[in-house]
């Protein structure tokens, strides 16, 4: 395999970021892969600035989280999903039934870069990546 240890740390709310980011940096964790809800969502601004404090590189799920000064985003693009699901409600509501409807998987995944970013933690992106991207934060 790849050798790589996890090493889970529970946030629940704003005040155990601070102490989850402490462990991480504590336990010489070499990044962060931040699986977001809506309450993280809405603390990505404090997330990224303690992720840079600590320096460790972060990967997220949106790319508000790059925007906010995160490292790297690769997942699905929220709002086209928002889209195909009104899409299938409005089949339901106009008689289709819900077991007969085909399961979708996303579209498309997007992959945001800031450089910005991986240029205050010392990384070099390699050109490859930077290809690859649909979006790079300068």
């Amino acid at each position: 395999m790849l050798g790589l240890q996890i090493h889970p740390f529970a946030v629940k709310s704003d005040g155990d970021l601070d102490a989850a980011f402490a462990g991480a940096s504590r336990d010489g964790v070499g990044g962060v892969v931040v699986m977001s809800d809506f309450v993280l969502h809405g603390l990505r601004e404090h997330i990224v600035q303690l992720a840079i404090r600590h320096r460790l590189p972060g990967i997220y799920e949106t790319k508000e989280f790059v925007e906010a000064g995160g490292l790297l985003a690769y997942g699905v693009n929220v709002p086209a999903n928002f889209r195909r699901a009104a899409v299938m409600v409005a089949k339901i509501l106009e008689g289709a039934k819900p077991a007969h409807l085909p399961v979708e998987n996303p579209a498309r995944i997007e992959l945001f870069l800031n450089l910005k970013t991986a240029k205050a933690l010392g990384l070099t992106i390699p050109p490859s990546l930077l290809a690859r991207a649909d979006q790079v934060i300068e």
